[in-house]
Formats: C-alpha cells, sequence, structure tokens
C-alpha cells in the first residue's frame, strides 16, 4: 500500500493484501485492505457488490480498480473497485481479533501469532526487532568486530552447569549452550574482536514476564582492552541502536506503545554495588555485602534510576570464574550490568587470562580443572587480556517498544509451559 500515491490518481492500480474490515451500505460495499506496509480503502459497486458481500474478514485478496482520492479522514486515496480475486478464504470464525479492537490474552494471541502480527501495533513490534538486530551488526562491524558462530551442542557444563539442558547426543552426555563465553574468549587468541548473535538456553523453571527458556543473545569480545572500554562500547551500542529507532518509529502510526529516544541513553548512569547498597540501606532495604541484589531491591533502585544506568564493581564472589578482580581490592571484581529500571540487560567485565589464576579461580568456586580442558588449552598459546559482554537481545527490544512482557517481543516463545507453536 505505501505505493499509492498522487501520481498514480486516474489510473488503474493493483493491490494485494488481507481483508481487514468490510462496511455494507446497501449498494455499496467499502472494504479495507492491509498489507505488511499499510491499509487502503476499495469501493465496490455494481457487480462487484455481490462479490464484496460474501467475503470475510482477514481473507487474502488481490483487487484492481481505479485509483482516486479518498474522502475518509484515514485514507487519503480509495480504489474504485473493477475486479476482486479471493486468493484464500478466511474462517468466519477466528480465535482472536487481528485488529486488536477486541483484547486477548498473551497465550491466545501466541497460539495464534500468525494470525496476530496482521494487528499492525504487533508487527512493528518485530519491525522494531529486525532494525534493531541490524543496526547491532552494522555498529559492531564497524568497530572492528568480526561476526562469528559458536556451537549451541556442546560437551561440557561451559559455565558450571547451572540450568543447562542436557541430552543424549550418539550414545555421549551434551548440553545446549546457555552462552558463547569460553568460546568467544578463546577466539580472541587470533581474531582480536568478535561478536555474536545468536538463541541459547536455560532450564530455569522461572515464570516471570522476563525469563525465556530459549532467548537472544548478543556477546561480544575483545583483546588488550578491559571493563571500563567494555561499557564504554556497550553504552555507545545501545545510544546509536535507540537513536535509530526512534528516528524511524517516532512518528509512526504502526505501533501503539511510546518508543524510547535518545535522551534516555546519554549519558548513562554508572553507579557501584556498594552504592547500590547504601541507598538501599537508607530506603529499609539490608543487604550484606557480598549478597546479591534481589528483585525487590533492584525495583527500589529502578525507582530511582528509572532508565538505563550501570551496576558497576560487584563483589568477586558473585561473579563467574572467568571475571578478572580489581588489584587494588581483590574482594571486587572488574565488572557491570546494564539495567533499565529493575530489569537487567546486560553483563559484562574483564577477563582473567592467566592460566594458574584462572585455575585457582575454578577450584574457589568448587568446579573442576579437567572439565574445561579444552578451554584451558587457549591459555598456553598467549592469549591477550581480553572484556566483553552479553547482552538480552529479548530484554533489550521490551525496553525499546515498552513492552511489560518479554512474550510480546519474540516470535514463538518457549518457557516451562510452552512448546508450541
Amino acid at each position: 500500500m505505501s505505493q499509492l500515491n498522487k501520481s498514480l490518481i486516474g489510473r488503474p492500480v493493483i493491490v494485494a493484501g488481507w481483508v481487514e474490515d468490510i462496511r455494507d451500505i446497501g449498494r455499496l460495499v467499502f472494504i479495507v485492505i492491509r498489507d505488511t506496509t499499510g491499509s487502503a480503502q476499495a469501493i465496490a459497486r455494481g457487480e462487484n457488490v455481490a462479490i464484496a458481500k460474501e467475503l470475510s474478514r482477514q481473507s487474502s485478496v488481490v483487487v484492481g480498480g481505479i485509483l482516486k482520492e479518498g474522502d475518509a479522514r484515514d485514507f487519503p486515496f480509495e480504489i474504485s473497485i473493477q475486479d476482486i480475486s479471493v486468493q484464500a478464504r478466511a474462517s468466519n470464525s477466528l480465535p482472536i481479533d487481528a485488529t486488536g479492537r477486541i483484547s486477548s490474552s498473551i497465550d491466545k494471541r501466541i497460539d495464534s501469532r500468525a494470525l496476530d502480527l496482521r494487528n499492525p501495533a504487533v508487527s512493528a513490534i518485530f519491525k522494531i526487532r529486525a532494525l534493531a538486530s541490524s543496526s547491532i551488526r552494522e555498529n559492531l562491524t564497524t568497530e572492528g568486530y568480526l561476526e562469528v558462530n559458536t556451537p549451541k551442542i556442546i560437551g561440557t557444563a561451559s559455565e558450571g552447569g547451572a540450568n543447562l539442558f542436557n541430552f543424549d547426543y550418539f550414545k555421549k552426555k551434551a548440553y545446549l549452550a546457555q552462552s558463547p563465553q569460553l568460546y568467544k574468549e578463546q577466539l580472541v587468541v587470533a581474531l582480536d574482536r568478535v561478536f555474536e548473535i545468536g538463541p541459547y538456553f536455560r532450564a530455569e523453571k522461572s515464570h516471570t514476564v522476563r525469563h525465556l527458556s530459549e532467548f537472544i543473545s548478543v556477546d561480544t569480545e575483545a583483546a588488550f582492552v578491559d571493563y571500563v572500554y567494555s561499557m564504554s562500547n556497550l553504552e555507545e551500542l545501545v545510544r546509536k541502536v535507540v537513536s535509530v529507532i526512534s528516528d524511524k518509529f517516532r512518528n509512526s502510526v504502526s505501533t501503539e506503545k511510546p518508543i524510547l529516544n535518545s535522551k534516555h541513553v546519554e549519558p548513562i548512569t554508572k553507579i557501584t554495588y556498594k552504592q547500590c547498597l547504601d541507598y538501599l540501606s537508607n530506603r529499609g532495604e539490608k543487604i550484606e555485602f557480598g549478597e546479591d541484589l534481589t528483585d525487590s531491591s533492584l525495583r527500589v533502585l529502578g525507582e530511582k534510576h528509572n532508565g538505563f544506568y550501570f551496576i558497576t564493581d560487584w563483589p568477586t564472589n558473585l561473579k563467574p570464574f572467568y571475571i578478572q578482580e580489581k588489584n587494588n581490592n581483590p574482594e571486587l571484581s572488574e565488572s557491570f550490568d546494564l539495567q533499565y529500571g529493575y530489569l537487567e540487560l546486560a553483563s559484562g567485565g574483564t577477563r582473567l587470562h592467566e592460566k594458574d589464576h584462572l585455575l585457582s579461580r575454578l577450584e574457589k568456586k568448587g568446579l573442576r580443572p579437567q572439565d574445561f580442558a579444552e578451554h584451558l588449552k587457549a591459555f598456553d598459546w598467549g592469549i591477550p587480556p581480553h572484556a566483553g559482554w552479553g547482552l538480552g537481545f529479548d530484554r533489550l527490544i521490551m525496553t525499546l517498544t515498552n513492552s511489560q512482557n518479554v512474550r510480546e517481543v519474540v516470535l514463538f516463545p518457549r518457557d516451562v509451559d510452552r512448546l508450541v507453536p
């Protein structure tokens, strides 16, 4: 529909799409036809009236006719129908209202996701998602990162074995990867800067609006940098993605949700873990140093910092075995989390690159070094100092679209209860 314009007025046009609405006023039938780019109004007269009256909403049609200036406020053009061809007839009893005028539960909508996407407010989310993905790729490539693909079927528990799906793999025990962490660290031996956008899996029995069993993660790793650089790199990427999305969708009529704009990320506030504890203590939330921040405490912090913010310098004991301690205080780590309100979006930090240090940390974490033998080999090959981050792409789209449930922004979500469609 986006190709209809004033230069075509008075000329024959052909449009294809689905019937969104039908209004029968006797000798005339008004039909709203929509495709992925927009909608147009077509008017059936004469011999075409009978055909139009037999149409069902959401049927796929091809309509030919003469383009005219429209009288309706919502339609600058209208098509005087000369021919209607029904390509596929939709049932008169549909599981959901694809226009969104009659609301349905998120579960019913996902059960009929393909039909749900005919709602412009829903399809806009996935247009935003696609643009965000391409923007991330462009930004990281411009920064000298090489896109890579690491295995999703792995033979060892990559980060300690927590919440992993395991299965039989040709009479061997295998797992679905929960992150590319160990692979991307190995790759900086030769490739310097790498990134990956891919699916990962966690067998968490979580029933929340922000957890999924299958999710998309954006991961980076870079040689000869530390967590300060990585944090700056992530901040700049988020700023650029928000700018691209807000520029394209700010005035869009296809989404009902407010879109973030660049003021939300310039600059991103940085607070330390210790500052979080002090603030929470003043609000009656008592958390001992070394304890993780609870969901309720993050919500308290989110009330003060209701946009993007970093939490830095986490206790070393709260971070994975591969995170570097601070030189002047080994109880603290060179690490950061990116938050949006209460929602954790990303985590990153400086990695350990000295083998003996890494072996010591594995043992302190109660992990067996022999389980990481393949990874540890790279530390005999001159692995450079390095740092990186992992960003939950689905959660980022939640923030960009102001969605309250991660299932809104995933086409076919997988969680504890859902395995279809």
